[in-house]
């Protein structure tokens, strides 16, 4: 790594290197064990004599800072630096307070969403966080080839920057897929690839909202899809849902764009009905508004019949439809789409281009291998199968055995399940402390105020169960319903 040195005149050269260095160690950008540039070099970039770097090296060994090693160079001393001036580690934050830049005040109230931390989360005996799919199982082995060809396309000088649309293969790819496996007619050229969900619903605030446009979102529901339209400088309101999905009586006068999750609403869990999908087109349609149709993880499906997506069923160009790769794959891909009208194509792919211009191409490639040749399809059987088992071991043990403390909300997909707590669990403290408890012992879990917008929720959980083997959830459960001596 480079080392920047600045110089000021011409006066004791050796001095001002000496000291940019030592200041380096002591900082921690110079770590113990890291190489000083050889000074042929260094000195060239300084335009000073070799002699002149030496000099400082030489006294950096000599004071204790650096070793010099015979026919290797000059590095950081790995241990018995100075007392008083061993590496400190990264700067912290600059004290910016006196800068005359302010954020808009809109920024002043809206903090990142994560789901939320846990007590040992990462390394939970029974992991129950909510929106994680099981990366143990992902297939590897078949994705790597994939990606590494692409790479070598790459510094073979094959790829270039990208269309901002997206890889026209993997448009293709997609369009093909969620034709075949979830019945939306659409084609290639209205497909955006973007850099996740939280990307598609940002382009679409920016192509569709005025700062003030109100925005109707559910209530409870999916509190990133809030942050991303309030950022925008938009008005949101949150709407009611019960158990056919979202009131569509009670949205709001003057609301520009509805957001909607009708397959699985998140988090409660159960689909929209047919009736309410349908008053809903005809809700957008008599107001000229947007319906933004957000299908996370409809891909897994343990019963019933799918769902009919809103994309499929409107018929007059009101909806756009939104997916990702996070659930069905890895989140850290963060590679997802939108499906949108055709007088909204060119605006969106402008966004996109003004946004980050394009999404990782060898990414987009690689995955367009992935679906063309059958390996997502298969990967998602193999997924469905471990998922429908979690899914009854999670539903029968809370039908069966805490039936006194659980209401379960009917769900038949996705990869979480929400039960409302009753009895001892009822009274919202009394929740929130049994769920310290149950972390404290080991399980990573949610309740139902910490994963929606709104937090004066019902009283709840929401259990997640991609990334916990099937086995470990009757035992995880125990932990957080059984009775405190159980844990």
């Amino acid at each position: 790594m480079d080392v920047h040195v600045r110089l000021d005149g011409r006066r004791d050269l050796s001095g001002q290197i000496y000291r940019r260095l030592r200041a380096a160690i002591h900082d921690g950008l110079l770590r113990p064990g890291d190489p000083l540039p050889p000074t042929r070099e260094l000195s060239r970039r300084l335009a000073v004599a070799r002699n002149t770097v030496g000099v400082a090296y030489e006294r950096l060994v000599a004071e204790g800072y650096a070793d010099s090693r015979v026919g290797s160079g000059t590095y950081v001393r790995t241990t018995g630096l100075p007392t008083g001036l061993s590496p400190r580690g990264p700067a912290t934050a600059t004290d910016t307070t006196g800068s005359g830049l302010r954020p808009r005040a809109l920024w002043a109230d809206l903090t990142p969403w994560a789901a939320p931390k846990t007590t040992g989360a990462t390394t939970a005996a029974h992991d129950l966080r909510v929106g994680l799919p099981d990366a143990r199982l992902f297939p590897y082995h078949a994705w790597r080839p994939l990606i590494a060809r692409e790479l070598r396309h790459s510094a073979a000088g094959a790829v270039g920057y990208g269309d901002p649309a997206g890889h026209a293969g993997l448009r293709a790819a997609l369009a093909r897929h969620i034709g075949l496996s979830r019945g939306v007619r659409t084609c290639p050229d209205d497909v955006l690839v973007t850099t996740g969900t939280q990307q598609a619903l940002d382009l679409i605030g920016r192509v569709l909202l005025e700062p003030g446009d109100r925005v109707a979102v559910e209530e409870p529901g999916y509190p990133p899809a809030r942050l991303a339209f309030l950022a925008q400088g938009a008005e949101v309101t949150g709407v009611p849902v019960d158990a056919e999905g979202l009131l569509v009586d009670a949205i709001p006068p003057g609301t520009r764009a509805v957001y909607v999750t009708p397959a699985h609403q998140f988090p409660l869990g159960m689909p929209m009905s047919l009736r309410r999908r349908t008053a809903l087109l005809r809700w957008a349609r008599r107001h000229g508004a947007a319906v933004i149709e957000d299908d996370y993880d409809s891909e897994f499906r343990f019963g019933g019949r799918p769902v009919e997506t809103l994309r499929n069923l409107d018929r007059d160009g009101h909806v756009i439809y939104v997916g990702s790769f996070s659930k069905v794959m890895l989140p850290s891909l963060r590679v997802g789409f939108l499906v949108a009208p055709a007088p909204l194509r060119t605006a969106l792919r402008t966004a996109k281009y003004t946004a980050d211009w394009h999404t990782a191409v060898p990414t987009q490639a690689a995955l367009a291998r992935f679906v063309d040749d059958g390996l997502l399809a298969r990967h998602i059987r193999r997924m469905q199968h471990a998922y429908a088992t979690r899914h009854q071991a999670v539903t029968r043990a809370l039908t069966d055995l805490f039936a006194d403390l659980a209401e379960l909300v009917p769900s038949a997909a996705g990869l979480h399940v929400t039960a409302f707590t009753r009895g001892r669990l009822a009274d919202p403290d009394a929740l929130a402390d049994r769920a310290v408890r149950a972390r404290a012992a080991g399980v990573a879990v949610h309740t139902l105020a910490e994963v929606a917008a709104n937090r004066s929720a019902r009283p709840g959980f929401v259990f997640g169960y991609g990334s916990i083997s099937a086995p470990d959830i009757e035992p995880g459960l125990h932990r957080v319903l059984g009775p405190p001596e159980d844990h």
